[in-house]
């Protein structure tokens, strides 16, 4: 039998099925005794302790001089009508969105920067 180079084993990898690389791995952990499990989960948590936060919450601190535009800026991103809108730039701090990822967090807090408020992403 010939040898296999790495590169036929990446090739062969790229096209196999779920199923197929599913029966790979436990050929693997019986033939050498092994749990891919264990060698997997380690980076993982690495990585995402590295990513930071998955969810965040943006809070509005302070609505600053410009209020009507800091509403509007609250409007276009909650949905909100002009009424819920006012009440919450009113109490603040208050929570704008909760539970988004940063990337979207990020977008907001520029639109509220943008309209003259001060706000936090935890």
């Amino acid at each position: 039998m010939a040898k296999l180079t790495q590169e036929d084993i990446l090739a062969y990898l790229e096209e196999a099925t779920i199923l197929e690389l599913n029966d790979l791995v436990k050929a693997i952990e019986d033939k050498f005794g092994v749990v891919a499990a264990a060698a997997v989960a380690a980076p993982a948590a690495a990585e995402a302790a590295d990513e930071g936060p998955s969810e965040v919450t943006v809070t509005l601190t302070d609505i600053g001089q410009t209020k009507v535009k800091v509403i509007k800026a609250v409007r276009e991103i909650t949905g909100l009508g002009l009424v819920d809108a006012k009440k919450l730039v009113d109490a603040a701090p208050s929570a704008i969105k909760e539970n988004i990822d940063p990337e979207e967090a990020e977008e907001i807090k520029n639109k509220l920067v943008e309209a003259g408020a001060t706000v936090e992403v935890k």
